[in-house]
């Protein structure tokens, strides 16, 4: 008996000692780049090595996405109305000044509004948002050649709840961009 226990002792010290001795799996190699060498000798440079970094440039300048991103491709209205209110303006301000970086760059202000009143009474509203807009960058020193205009009265809602939150959301003043961005 005493034997026997002696061997499993045994066999259980060798596996604990060969788990202990085997190496974990190695981590994945990150790609380095040198920063600095010191001028030690050859055979014994030593080479500090800082880790890659990945840094987002987002959007391209000139882009669609920079347009929307970084400018606004939207200003909002309140309910039968197509005035524009200090926020719009920054916004239309910020789209003037990207327009004329990119002289080439052709627009379409689209207007917007809400499900309620009738088909014809939005198609109106709508074309009074899309001239307002448009006047204002004008206003701005944009050339009117470039920018076309259209109503979509109630037929393009962003969102498709009927509530307050909906509604506000589809009466808006859209600046699409045609033709002329880079890729």
């Amino acid at each position: 008996m005493r034997r026997t226990v002696m061997s499993t002792a045994s066999i259980a010290l060798l596996l604990g000692a060969a788990a202990c001795a085997s190496k974990p799996k190695p981590a994945p190699v990150q790609e380095t780049a040198p920063v600095a060498e010191t001028t030690e000798p050859a055979n014994t440079r030593t080479v500090v090595e800082e880790p890659t970094r990945v840094i987002d440039a987002g959007p391209a300048a000139g882009s669609i996405e920079d347009f929307t991103v970084n400018v606004g491709d939207r200003v909002y209205f309140d309910l039968d109305q197509y005035r524009l209110d200090s926020d719009d303006q920054d916004i239309l301000q910020r789209q003037a000044a990207w327009l004329q970086s990119y002289p080439s760059v052709r627009i379409l202000v689209a207007g917007n509004c809400d499900e309620r009143g009738t088909r014809e009474y939005n198609l109106a509203l709508g074309e009074r948002r899309a001239s307002i807009v448009k006047d204002y960058l004008v206003s701005l020193g944009v050339d009117p050649a470039r920018i076309e205009t259209v109503s979509y009265g109630k037929e393009r809602p962003l969102a498709t709840a009927s509530n307050e939150a909906a509604w506000a959301l589809n009466r808006n003043g859209f600046t699409q961009i045609l033709s002329g961005a880079t890729s």
